[in-house]
Formats: structure tokens, C-alpha cells, sequence
């Protein structure tokens, strides 16, 4: 009876809702699955929202958003704490964590010199990346930014597609995002495939290229290449030690003083707003028509600096570069006394 009704009534032009075809349906799901995160630094929202999106199967090869810990300390952090020490205390559920100490040229009398293209991708392997995940780093909740930007500039060194830096975790844990702590199960360790990829050397500035870009320094018709230098003024200046033993301080000649802490908010650590940090490197008279390069201790917090004019537009990205070796390198194969250490008393 009821069925006759239905029928009668759809013959009298009542319509009934109609479902999307199946194809179209499955469509929709995979655009808003691959959908990326829109920029390079990331809010702790955007980060979740886009977990949320991950199939949790362990079946699937879905691309996946995945976290990745990027937590280091300087050798002279007072504690002898360790990146993966502070990882399992807490971090971002599902994260994985990338080993600056590790990961890098091991043949190099210097800290943290770029790995090759196939160490890299063992490394990738080893950690459970594959290329189509779309990787957002992150650094330690006290120090909010300071070594994932190296991570992050590594990354698009060797070409990884999808990067991105969250900004940050002290925030992510600060507005009730969840957590968790301990070993990695095995599971979530598992081994990947990772192409051997190319190498952007355009990224990359080299001893034998910083030297000369310092020895043309104030000469006439000389391009200008300006070097951004990320460690304390004291460090930069030659008034304040070098965390690494033997080690002088001071400058190299031209360079400016960019302390990675004026880029950061002082309370959360996070990157300062792209508007401060435009009238930031404008204070300081940087020209963003001119060739820039970051330099720093070791590599590692000049990528600070690259992340700050990127999030600032300041300047194209074909016009960025990182000194690889910074001032651990260039103080142990410069001399003082051939002008190429400064110093400001």
C-alpha cells in the first residue's frame, strides 16, 4: 500500500532527493584528501585540520600530512639534552623525527654540511617518508623556531615537494592541541621507498664563493651580495664566545646582524608577523633587489632568516641562498689577520 503511494506520488511530480553518482562522490573525497596547506609557514589549525584528512589505514598509500619533529640543541645547551630525548618527551601525534646530527655529510670536518642525494633519501626511507607526503616541521616547544627551518630548507634542497613549517609548537600545545609521548611503535616506523633525488645547488653557497663575495666587499662595480648573519650580536660583534671550543668570534666582512630573536615574537618563539619583518630588514637598510645569503654558526639557524624574508616577500627566492659551512667553517679556514674576520669592541 504504502509503496503504491510513494509510486502515485512520483507520478504526480513529487521529487524526490537524488544521491551524487558514486564516481562523483569518491572524486570529491580525494580533491579534499590532496588538498595542500596554502603556505609555506603554518598555524597549529592548518596543521590539524590537515591531519584530519590522513586515511588511518595501514593499508593505504594515500599522500599523507605528516609532522615531522625537527628538535636540536646547541653543543653547549646547559642540560645535554638531546633532539630525540625532548621528541619522546612530547610531540605531535603520528610525527616522525629527523636527526640534524645524523643527517648530514659525515665526511665534513664541519657540523651540519648537506648530506648527498642518495643519504638523503636512505634517510627518508629510514624515517617512513615518501615523496608525496606533504611534510610539516617543527621545533621544540621552548624554543618554539630555531632548527626545523633548517629541515625545512633541506628538504627543498633536495627537491621534496610539499613543505611546510608550523609556527609553532609551543602555540599547537599552548591552544589545547593533543600530544603524546614515548617510543615510536615499530609500526609507525616503517621502511619506505624515497627516490634518489636532485640536488639544488642554486640553493647552496659554497667556502670558495662566500670568500669571494667577502673580498669584493665595498669594492667598486662589486654585485653587492649581502650576507645575513643569524647569531647573537655579541657573537657577531667578537665580544661574546663561540659555543664551539677554540672557536673565534666576530664577522664576516659586510655581513649584517640578524639575531634569530629579533625575528621571534618573545613570548611564543614564533615567527613574527610577514609585515614586522618586512619594516625589520628595512631598519636595517637590507635591499631586497640585491643577492642575499644567510649565514650563521653552523647552517642551522640561517635558515631562520630564510624563512623570515620568505614569510616577509622580501626579495625573489631565486635571490636567497645559505652559506652550508657559516661561521664554523669560515673562522677555520680564514685568517683574522688578512681582514676577513671583523670584529666591532
Amino acid at each position: 500500500m504504502a509503496l503504491a503511494i510513494l509510486r502515485n506520488s512520483v507520478g504526480a511530480g513529487l521529487k524526490l532527493p537524488r544521491r551524487a553518482p558514486l564516481n562523483q562522490c569518491h572524486r570529491y573525497m580525494v580533491q579534499q584528501r590532496n588538498r595542500s596547506l596554502s603556505s609555506y609557514v603554518v598555524t597549529p589549525k592548518e596543521l590539524a585540520h590537515a591531519l584530519k584528512k590522513n586515511v588511518l589505514t595501514k593499508i593505504s598509500t594515500a599522500p599523507r600530512t605528516v609532522p615531522l619533529c625537527a628538535s636540536w640543541f646547541l653543543p653547549n645547551e646547559p642540560h645535554g639534552r638531546t633532539g630525540y630525548q625532548v621528541f619522546k618527551e612530547k610531540r605531535i601525534p603520528s610525527a616522525r623525527f629527523f636527526d640534524l646530527d645524523a643527517i648530514k655529510d659525515h665526511d665534513s670536518p664541519y657540523p651540519h654540511m648537506l648530506p648527498t642525494a642518495e643519504e638523503f633519501a636512505r634517510a627518508m626511507e629510514d624515517i617512513g617518508i615518501r615523496k608525496d607526503d606533504e611534510l610539516v616541521v617543527y621545533d621544540t616547544q621552548e624554543l618554539g623556531i630555531f632548527s626545523a627551518p633548517r629541515v625545512g630548507w633541506t628538504l627543498k634542497v633536495f627537491g621534496h615537494p610539499k613543505v611546510h613549517l608550523l609556527n609553532n609548537f609551543r602555540l599547537w600545545v599552548e591552544q589545547g592541541y593533543p600530544t603524546e609521548s614515548g617510543e615510536v611503535e615499530a609500526a609507525a616506523r616503517e621502511k619506505t621507498h624515497y627516490p634518489v633525488p636532485a640536488f639544488d645547488e642554486g640553493k647552496v653557497v659554497k667556502f670558495e664563493e662566500m670568500k669571494e663575495v667577502a673580498g669584493d666587499y665595498g669594492k667598486e662595480g662589486a654585485e653587492g651580495v649581502q650576507v645575513l648573519d643569524a647569531r647573537s650580536k655579541g657573537r657577531w660583534a667578537g665580544t661574546e664566545p663561540e659555543p664551539r671550543p677554540g672557536l673565534p668570534s666576530g664577522h664576516i666582512p659586510g655581513s649584517f646582524s640578524v639575531p634569530v630573536s629579533e625575528l621571534l615574537d618573545p613570548r611564543t618563539k614564533a615567527l613574527l608577523p610577514g609585515d614586522e619583518l618586512r619594516k625589520l630588514f628595512e631598519g636595517k637598510g637590507i635591499d631586497p633587489a640585491k643577492p642575499i645569503i644567510s649565514s650563521c654558526g653552523t647552517g642551522v639557524t640561517a635558515a631562520v632568516i630564510d624563512a623570515a624574508l620568505n614569510e616577509a616577500g622580501y626579495g625573489t627566492v631565486e635571490n636567497r641562498r645559505l652559506y652550508d659551512g657559516s661561521w664554523t667553517e669560515w673562522a677555520q679556514r680564514v685568517k683574522e689577520s688578512d681582514g676577513m674576520i671583523k670584529k666591532i669592541f
